[in-house]
């Protein structure tokens, strides 16, 4: 049976081998390179309604992963990322509405390489179940565009037929599954 997107309160703790943190970027000016970070973990916690809700997502960015190994090790370098010193990726909800019965916008704080900016995240709602396990689970996606740049992440080369080899354009899609703590 499904639960209603106001419906919604309790605390629930994101799965991580049902949800993924993934990134799109423009490689080249020619194609799309994807990948995903694999170890993320967080909570949502609400109360009645959506008033006081509030979400805490951290991600490992070591575990960034493009199916590349070459690629993925210079993400970690002081090019991109530069894991050693920020080993970690956070998200903390500033406010959370229901635009409609199956659309909640989450507004919050983004903070990559010790750089905080706001994002805004419009997630669709995909219901509630009960699993094989008893637990009551929830699942979302959404997605936004950020700019890497605003976060120190500079990297890229010029090519020769113009334009560059990374595009500063980022975008973020995310799909969560979470389960409701007793």
């Amino acid at each position: 049976m499904s639960t209603a997107l106001k419906d919604l309160n309790g605390t629930y703790t994101i799965d991580p081998a049902h949800s993924e943190l993934g990134f799109v970027a423009r490689h080249a000016m020619v194609t799309k390179v994807r990948g995903s970070f694999k170890d993320i973990e967080g909570t949502a916690t609400s109360g009645a309604g959506l008033s006081d809700a509030k979400i805490d997502i951290t991600i490992q960015v070591a575990s960034v992963d493009t199916r590349d190994e070459n690629r993925d090790g210079h993400l970690r370098t002081g090019d991109f990322f530069e894991v050693e010193k920020f080993p970690t990726m956070t998200f903390h909800s500033t406010d959370v509405t229901a635009v409609d019965d199956d659309t909640l916008r989450v507004v919050g704080d983004l903070t990559i390489k010790e750089t905080t900016k706001s994002v805004t995240i419009d997630f669709d709602y995909n219901g509630s179940a009960t699993d094989p396990f008893g637990n009551e689970r929830v699942g979302f996606e959404g997605s936004t565009t950020i700019t890497r740049s605003d976060y120190g992440i500079n990297f890229n080369a010029a090519l020769e037929t113009g334009g560059v080899l990374v595009s500063d354009k980022i975008t973020l899609q995310i799909e969560i599954s979470a389960i409701k703590q007793a």
